[in-house]
């Protein structure tokens, strides 16, 4: 405190501190005090500069101030000093001393600050973290900053707050806040976060605002509320208008019923303050705003319906009929209940029932009707009435007919007590008032919209224009006024009912065209070269008279197609026409009109055109231009077609309404097979009720039973002849023959029982041993065919080595003749004798690796032997396969036999030979030709190899 003195005496002391000076100190001490205090100081002291000095403030202490709120979180006090300085720095609402410009220039110093601010994300981010806290001396100067950075600059914060962690759903906790200022803040700052955002408004949404606000209007008294209530309405109309997502999760989430509480509002006169004008205002645009016509037709008819079924369409109809309700909470509620029932067959039906509280009563529509037509009544009231015609009649056959039939000869009330719905539609066609003319020239066209029934009807009626005269058809007089030549709007207005009326409806042509001073009018009035005003009447006459040749079925001579065709050409000429035709679409009206089905018009002369009726130009104006350039061969040509398509359209509609009645059918059989699953029920549950009294029967038997076996043991023999707990000694003689037929009957039943189980069990064994004799010959089968495998190698050995000894044979033979030749010639030199003593070498080396073989087919022969041992014990549990085994055996132990003998004759060749080799050494020696030691100790390892044979082939090495 002491240093905030300073700086104050300081500013005050003499000229030579001026403010920048004093904030520059400022800022110097939040940046350099190592003190909190100091700092804290110092930035209090900026908070009281800010409002009057907001852009020195803002120039210099922006960065130290956010640095404050990065470094000194751990103090709530200096933390909501800054944010109450930045909120004033970026903040365009507080003004003290306003001076000539400074509204703008306060603005931009907010919009330029606000830049600056989030140009580094980091700080939204750290501003949205500052909100977690608690303290309300922190969160609250954070609930404020952050609405004032979103007026300013809206988009580009949503954006930050978007892609940031959890952003808005810290924002959401905000509605939760105990505190009422706090949560106040919060919607409005949701309010700002919300605007034109689809993606966080979806986020809002599911972050269960709805639930959230619907408690808070509750909570603040509904339409009787504050401000706050308000505040809560603009936040849902900014998350459902235009957002699909989040209006069908507003129906799905059954938010439609808690609505009903808003609009029962009474009947005093007393409670209609500007607050509760103002909430109820806004909660009757957030109902328009679910069924609003832009919506997609699925969406705004469920959600009609559930406005239906929880009785919020019968509370607006109550405050339609009430007594001192406002003006415009009465026209908003007409147009709230008008796009309720727009093209919902059910709400149509509902409203055409509801009745005013009149004496007598009169229905609602008579009484609307009334105030359309009635002069005196304000301009936005009568364009309402007008829209919830028109939309108690779109789509609505049923709804056309009853008006209609209002008309009709047959239908008025003779006695003239109550008026209809149509003789306040006539007496407005054709009142003084233009309004009124063209008020209910629409309404009757809207009653005639795409209904060819209600067309031709409507040529029925019949009025009385002055005694003495006779009666003139409706068609007839709208004629005649339109060449009595009124006012344009009641013009315009009475041909857009002729064109709507003769539109897809021949025979309404024909009558139009029956009346020979129509159609000189008509080309009369499109042949004149009038002002800019007329040019609108002129064009909506070309149309007229489009229609009457595109629809025109050439029933009348006079007036067939071509005739009116050449007519045209002759008296206006088909270009003149074309472009007379071409200024309906052209007015600056007319595009207005095509926008929205509502008629909304800021004053009586801008009511030109019709939603309706332009889609109707639409629709027609290109045919139209197609018609007037054909000829009589392609007119003829359309016809064929007309009539091939009308055929094809009777076949289609016989066909559908096959469809339908076997819907039908279909439908009495459903309801048929739920009539009987309904009594197959029943009859279950008659089923299982009886079940459980037969067994209820069952025990109390078996309990007497029970208790007469006991009576009997205690009361002996003398009393046979007396009653026994009520049971006469007849049934006791009965149940005991009874029970002894059942004892023979369970002996004989277990008699049974064990053949069976005897028989049962000779089955399973007999099966088992089958299924060991399958096994076992299956296995005998698979090891035989091994067998077979092996023995075909072993012959291929056995041929393989006997191939091999015979060309061992062969050589030692050939060796045999050439040392019996070596000895009869000269003495050998030593050459000669190395190359013997290598063959010698070789042969012994054959002979050798030959015995080794011959000891492992032994090996294998015997290990042959073993396994046919073993399959022979197998097989000996075989009956069929026994006699096949035993054969293969045989042949086998015939090759070993024979094998054994080839192998006991190679080994006396081979003992031969060695015998021969060794005789032919002991020559050589003695012939005086020494023998080499290599030769010596090749002999000794073969001695020794030899050594490790069997006994057969040691002796063989021995010799």
């Amino acid at each position: 405190m002491n240093f905030l003195r300073g700086v104050m005496g300081g500013q005050s002391a003499g000229p030579q501190h001026t403010e920048a000076e004093t904030i520059q100190k400022l800022c110097d001490r939040v940046a350099s005090s190592t003190l909190l205090d100091d700092r804290r100081n110092a930035v209090r002291a900026l908070k009281s500069l800010s409002k009057k000095y907001r852009l020195e403030v803002g120039i210099q202490a922006m960065e130290h101030l956010i640095h404050v709120l990065q470094t000194d979180r751990s103090d709530s006090e200096i933390i909501g000093y800054a944010l109450d300085t930045l909120y004033n720095i970026i903040s365009n609402d507080e003004e003290e001393e306003v001076e000539e410009n400074s509204t703008r220039q306060s603005e931009d110093l907010g919009s330029q600050f606000t830049e600056i601010f989030i140009k580094q994300q980091e700080n939204v981010t750290l501003l949205l973290s500052l909100l977690e806290e608690f303290d309300f001396h922190v969160r609250w100067p954070g609930v404020k900053l952050l609405t004032s950075l979103l007026k300013q600059l809206g988009p580009q914060v949503q954006q930050i707050i978007l892609v940031s962690p959890m952003g808005v759903s810290r924002l959401m906790d905000l509605l939760a806040d105990s505190r009422e200022v706090i949560r106040n803040d919060g919607v409005l700052l949701l309010q700002a976060l919300t605007r034109s955002n689809g993606a966080i408004q979806k986020i809002v949404a599911f972050e269960n605002a709805f639930e959230r606000l619907l408690d808070i209007i509750t909570e603040e008294g509904n339409s009787d509320g504050g401000i706050v209530v308000e505040d809560c309405l603009i936040l849902l109309q900014n998350l459902l208008k235009n957002n699909n997502s989040n209006q069908n999760f507003f129906k799905e989430g059954s938010y439609i019923q808690r609505m009903k509480p808003w609009f029962e509002v009474g009947d005093e006169n007393s409670g209609w303050s500007a607050q509760k004008v103002t909430n109820l205002h806004l909660m009757l645009q957030l109902v328009r705003v679910l069924v609003s016509p832009t919506n997609p037709p699925g969406a705004t008819s469920s959600c009609q319906k559930a406005m239906f079924q929880c009785g919020l369409l019968q509370q607006l109809c109550t405050i339609l009929m009430a007594t001192g309700v406002p003006a415009d909470i009465l026209t908003e509620t007409i147009n709230t209940v008008s796009e309720v029932i727009r093209g919902c067959q059910v709400n149509q039906d509902y409203f055409a029932s509801v009745n005013a509280p009149s004496n007598p009563p009169r229905p609602a529509i008579v009484v609307l009707l009334m105030s359309m037509v009635n002069e005196r009544q304000p301009f936005v009231l009568r364009c309402a009435v007008l829209y919830c015609f028109q939309c108690f009649l779109y789509k609505n056959q049923k709804g056309q007919g009853e008006i209609v039939s209002t008309l009709l000869p047959s239908t008025i009330d003779a006695t003239g007590n109550s008026v209809s719905a149509g003789q306040l539609l006539c007496g407005g066609l054709f009142s003084t008032d233009s309004l009124s003319n063209w008020c209910a020239a629409v309404a009757l066209a809207h009653a005639l919209q795409e209904n060819a029934t209600q067309k031709e009807q409507l040529l029925r009626v019949q009025l009385a224009t002055s005694i003495g005269n006779p009666p003139v058809s409706l068609l007839q007089q709208c004629t005649n006024i339109l060449s009595q030549g009124s006012k344009i709007q009641t013009r315009v207005g009475l041909l857009m009912l002729l064109c709507t009326w003769l539109s897809n409806c021949p025979i309404a042509v024909t009558h139009f065209l029956h009346n020979s001073a129509n159609v000189p009018f008509l080309t009369g009035q499109i042949a004149e070269n009038l002002g800019e005003e007329e040019q609108l009447v002129q064009g909506l006459c070309a149309l007229l008279l489009g229609i009457s040749i595109y629809f025109n079925d050439n029933s009348l001579e006079s007036y067939m197609k071509e005739k009116l065709k050449q007519l045209i050409e002759k008296r206006i000429g088909k270009e003149n026409f074309i472009e007379k035709l071409g200024f309906i679409s052209k007015h600056e009206l007319y595009s207005r009109a095509s926008q929205k089905p509502q008629p909304n018009f800021p004053s009586p002369e801008y009511m030109i055109f019709d939603h309706e009726f332009t889609k109707l130009v639409k629709e027609l104006e290109g045919v139209i231009t197609k018609a007037i350039y054909k000829s009589s061969e392609e007119d003829k040509k359309e016809e064929e077609v007309k009539k091939t398509l009308e055929q094809h359209d009777n076949i289609v509609t016989h066909y559908k309404n096959m469809i339908r009645e076997q819907d039908l059918q279909l439908e009495e059989l459903k309801q048929q097979i739920s009539t009987l699953k309904c009594q197959n029920e029943q009859l279950q549950t008659a089923v299982t009720q009886q079940a459980s009294q037969i067994q209820q029967q069952k025990d109390q038997y078996n309990l007497l039973k029970v208790q007469l076996g006991k009576d009997n043991q205690h009361q002996g023999p003398y009393n046979n002849g007396a009653q026994m707990n009520g049971i006469q000694p007849e049934e006791i003689s009965r149940l005991r023959e009874e029970i002894e037929e059942l004892k023979s009957n369970r002996e004989l039943l277990q008699t049974q029982l064990a053949e069976k189980d005897s028989l049962i069990e000779n089955l399973k064994s007999s099966q088992t041993a089958s299924d060991m004799n399958e096994q076992s010959s299956t296995k005998d089968s698979e090891q035989i065919a091994e067998l077979k495998q092996e023995l075909a190698t072993l012959k291929s050995q056995l041929n393989s080595q006997f191939v091999e000894i015979t060309r061992l044979h062969t050589e030692k033979h050939e060796l045999l003749q050439k040392m019996e030749a070596f000895t009869k010639s000269i003495p050998v030199q030593g050459e000669n004798e190395s190359i013997i003593a290598s063959k010698t070498t070789d042969v012994e080396g054959r002979l050798s690796a030959l015995l080794q073989e011959t000891k492992e087919l032994k090996n294998e022969v015997k290990a042959l032997s073993e396994e046919r041992t073993a399959i022979k014990e197998q097989l000996d549990s075989s009956n069929s396969t026994i006699a096949i085994l035993q054969n293969e055996k045989d042949k086998l132990q015939l090759e070993v036999t024979y094998s054994k003998k080839e192998q006991d004759d190679l080994l006396v060749l081979l003992a031969d030979q060695d015998q021969k080799i060794l005789s032919f050494k002991n020559k050589l020696k003695d012939l005086g030709h020494p023998i080499e030691e290599e030769d010596e100790l090749e002999s000794g390892d073969q001695d020794d190899e030899d050594d490790e044979n069997e006994d057969g082939i040691k002796d063989q090495d021995h010799i």
